[in-house]
């Protein structure tokens, strides 16, 4: 998938000793110029013209980075990207390139396409409308609170009328599927009621229209059906939402779209997980809507963004970690990868061959699901919740009426034993359940044999997936030595491990952990998703994974079944992991499509002396007690979050005997309270877990304590995620400078999540899209690297995207859709970039609003532009 591109990057390393010192004239000048530039970043007198940057003059990215900032200030240099520094890695390579770049070509130049007038964009509302919108998003909260506050009382005083244990199972059954049946019908009727139909739209942010956005997007984003991804079950939901959804369709993403008019997909499509479509886009203070159209058989891979106004005909393939941009359109049966997409992918992502799934089989699989939920799930929490106040006296104790039990210290003394009970009992049982039912699981499904989708197997398939992902257990043994143990009890091939106390993060998922194998030596950083499954429209198959030795792999990587990398690899954060072509060993490959970078430069091996010896073992042992007590910390913290709710949930209960008049309005309260809980735990964890101080950039090895720190700082406020319930309303920003954050005036934060809060500078306006990362760290191999990330006012991030560590972007720049803007880039003022590695985009970049093709089921609204929010 990447040859092309890396041919087309490769350098040459001997031409620049001879065609370039002949040819004296404005090359030489640009040379001179570069090597001034860059002598002075390297703090050196002077710099050899035909030294490399990474293997003799010793810089690395960064260096390199605010190099090309510096180029891009100059007035008679052209712009300079990290892929020319790569392709040309020297002084002289790189005048060359550049000189020849600025030089009008003797060819007529192909007449560039006419750019295409767009809407005007508003200004943003002023602060008193965004709190209106706040307050507005505050009392609809409170109404859904009440209104699930009065179905689960009603249900429950239902239940527990019940007469002995026959009664009370089938009372729960019928309450089960009437709450179930009222909590995914509420979503779809609250949207066609709310905004109707939608149309491709500008609706101004904080407006009273986008307060009607966001209703929708909640509503829907909260339905249970969600819980449903992979099963037609799903396809249902999206279709009574107003998608248009072909016979076959397969959706694997929970991203549910917001805008589901807008979306049509085709007969037989598959949509890969951890892919968006949202049909909307945020951006310089407006929710720009847009249709999104799939044709018949079209394939979507793992972790890629389709913007607002794209297209995909009938047969069209694009790779994981891949994006569509607004106005791109995939020709019928075209193969196309990269960010933004471009063609040239070689590889058949759907060539799982078919298989007979017809609509019986889907019918009964969907059918099985919702008996499943029905008479199993509720129930049984019904049933468990009576055996632990039957078995445990401290959960009775605390459902005893009276003000005597909440003046009294032994109803806290209860609760707090009830609570460790239950927590740390449920978090040894969870252990041993994933470790042991999975693992039986699995020898019903044969790797590398085709099984129908909707069937037995694919049920499994499936649990096994849900039962070995879980979130808690990542988190607790992640960024330790004790991870390597956890991953091997789940199922991974770990040959001989190289424990290094880091060999992965805290994020790390999988399909399939019986089927994934990593090499000796290997580290890997968060955010890695390991494809142990291949999709058809009909069929499905497992098959084995396999990352070599001694690789590191970055943040935020998906590494199919095929990928074409060997040992000593480095593949950079949000890399494209290539699927043909020769196995790349001892290289580095960095972009979407992939390009060859070096392995390691000169400053990032200032700290090998510490990967062996007496005096690693020494330090390895540090660590391992450090990120001992740091988990150690981490329960504790989580326990007192849980005891925290318990306490609220007794506290109510007793409340709701007291005055059962107002039973609804005290459990609605306990939500309430609940959430205003949480927002406040959140904000002390990050407060002590730094010190009441904040963070410090650091460069330093794995091996320092001052990493151990960092780590701890990590694994304390994990739960920091709870943040994006407030996605998209101005309690974010409040939470988020709470928690340490410099942030400006009326910020939209739609999802983004910033793992180093008090390293992190947002301006006033900004808007920050969903799924993006602002991200103050690096590791690579046993170096950890962190500094201050500033986003001045009116920046717009989008879908998807991630900034690095060190990076400025200046007032009214934007970042395109999963665009990864590299450590130390300077973005100048109202700048457009986009691309992985992000750079300067060209005037009339990818927006162009074309007229979308017809689906299977009808035409397409066009991509014409309403602004809505004047009021």
């Amino acid at each position: 998938m990447v040859d092309e591109s890396v041919e087309l990057l490769a350098h040459d390393t001997g031409e620049s000793s001879t065609t370039q010192r002949e040819s004296p004239g404005p090359a030489a000048a640009t040379e001179a110029v570069l090597a001034d530039m860059l002598a002075g970043l390297l703090g050196v007198e002077q710099v050899p013209a035909d030294s490399h940057f990474f293997e003799e003059l010793g810089a690395d990215s960064l260096v390199m980075a605010h190099f090309c900032a510096r180029v891009r200030k100059h007035a008679d240099l052209p712009s300079v990207s990290m892929r020319e520094i790569y392709r040309h890695p020297t002084v002289r390579g790189l005048a060359a390139a550049l000189t020849e770049t600025a030089e009008p070509s003797s060819e007529a130049a192909p007449k560039a396409p006419a750019p295409v007038a767009l809407p005007a964009l508003p200004e943003p509302v002023g602060t008193p409308r965004h709190l209106l919108c706040g307050t507005l998003q505050v009392l609809f909260f409170l109404g859904y609170a009440y209104v699930v506050a009065l179905i689960a009382t009603t249900g429950a005083e239902w239940t527990a009328a019940g007469h002995g244990l026959a009664d009370t199972y089938i009372r729960s059954v019928v309450f089960g599927g009437g709450g179930f049946l009222a909590l995914c019908v509420l979503p779809v009727l609250g949207k066609w009621l709310i905004v109707g139909r939608w149309k491709p739209q500008q609706i101004r942010i904080w407006s009273l229209a986008y307060f009607r956005f966001w209703c929708v997007k909640t509503l829907i984003r909260m339905n249970p059906l969600i819980l449903f991804v992979g099963s037609p079950l799903y396809s249902l939901y999206l279709r009574a939402l107003g998608a248009r959804i072909g016979r076959g369709v397969t959706v694997l993403s929970r991203h549910l779209p917001v805008c589901t008019d807008l979306l049509a997909i085709g007969d037989g499509s598959v949509i890969r997980k951890d892919s968006y479509l949202s049909c909307y886009r945020a951006h310089a203070g407006v929710i720009q809507t847009g249709p999104v159209t799939l044709g018949k058989g079209v394939f979507v891979g793992e972790v890629t963004v389709l913007d607002i106004g794209v297209s995909m005909g009938d047969g069209a393939q694009l790779a994981h970690a891949s994006s569509l941009h607004r106005g791109q359109s995939v020709p019928d049966g075209e193969r196309w990868h990269g960010s933004p997409a471009q063609p040239g992918a070689g590889a058949d992502f759907m060539a799982v061959p078919a298989a007979d799934c017809g609509g019986a089989r889907k019918a009964a699989y969907s059918l099985s699901q919702l008996l499943m939920a029905i008479t199993l799930y509720v129930p049984g929490f019904v049933g468990g919740v009576a055996l632990l106040v039957d078995v445990v006296p401290q959960f009775g104790a605390l459902l005893d009426p009276g003000p005597v039990a909440l003046s009294s210290w032994t109803f806290y003394a209860d609760a707090l034993a009830a609570s460790l009970v239950f927590f740390f009992g449920a978090a040894l049982l969870g252990l041993l359940l994933v470790v042991t039912l999975p693992r039986l699981l699995n020898l019903l499904v044969e790797p590398d044999t085709v099984y129908p989708l909707y069937g037995f197997r694919y049920g499994v398939h499936r649990t096994i997936g849900l039962m070995t992902n879980r979130r808690f257990y990542r988190t607790l043994f992640g960024d330790s030595s004790a991870i390597v143990h956890y991953l091997r009890r789940l199922g991974y091939d770990l040959s001989e491990v190289e424990q290094t106390g880091s060999n992965f993060g805290t994020e790390v998922k999988h399909e399939n952990p019986y089927l994934s194998s990593v090499g000796s030596g290997t580290m890997v950083a968060d955010g890695l998703s390991i494809m142990n499954a291949e999709y058809s429209a009909t069929s499905f198959r497992v098959t084995r994974v396999s990352i070599g030795a001694h690789n590191f792999l970055g943040n935020h990587i998906a590494y199919p079944a095929q990928g074409r990398t060997g040992e000593n690899c480095l593949l950079a954060t949000k890399v494209m992991v290539p699927l043909d072509g020769e196995v790349r060993e001892n290289v580095g490959l960095l972009g979407s499509p992939s390009f060859e970078i070096p392995r390691t430069v000169l400053r990032d091996s200032r700290f090998d002396d510490l990967k062996s010896g007496e005096e690693f073992r020494a330090r390895l042992t540090a660590k391992n007690r450090h990120n001992a007590v740091t988990m150690g910390l981490h329960l504790l913290m989580r326990w007192l979050f849980f005891f925290g709710v318990a306490l609220i949930a007794s506290i109510a209960a007793d409340l709701y005997d007291l005055h059962p008049a107002y039973g609804v309005a005290v459990v609605a309260l306990a939500n309430v309270v609940t959430l205003a809980f949480t927002a406040g735990y959140l904000v002390l964890a990050e407060r002590a877990a730094t010190g009441f101080r904040g963070l410090r950039p650091l460069y330093c090895s794995i091996y320092d304590e001052a990493f151990w720190r960092h780590e701890r700082y990590w694994k304390v406020t994990a739960a920091s995620l709870f943040v994006m319930f407030f996605n998209g309303t101005p309690l974010k920003s409040v939470m988020w400078r709470l928690m340490g954050v410099r942030i400006g005036k009326r910020v939209y934060d739609d999802g983004c999540f910033l793992p180093e809060r008090s390293l992190t500078t947002i301006g006033d306006d900004c808007t920050l899209n969903e799924g993006t990362v602002v991200q103050c760290h690096s590791q690579e191999d046993g170096t950890f690297k962190s500094d201050r990330i500033t986003l001045g006012a009116r920046c717009t991030l989008g879908v998807g995207a991630l900034v690095h560590y060190g990076v400025t972007m200046h007032d009214g720049a934007e970042l395109a859709p999963d665009s990864f803007l590299m450590k130390g880039e300077e973005m100048p003022p109202q700048a457009r970039w986009g691309g992985n590695p992000a750079r300067e985009m060209p005037e009339g970049v990818p927006v162009p609003q074309t007229a979308a093709r017809e689906d299977v089921r009808g035409g397409v609204p066009a991509c014409g532009s309403t602004l809505i929010g004047r009021e």
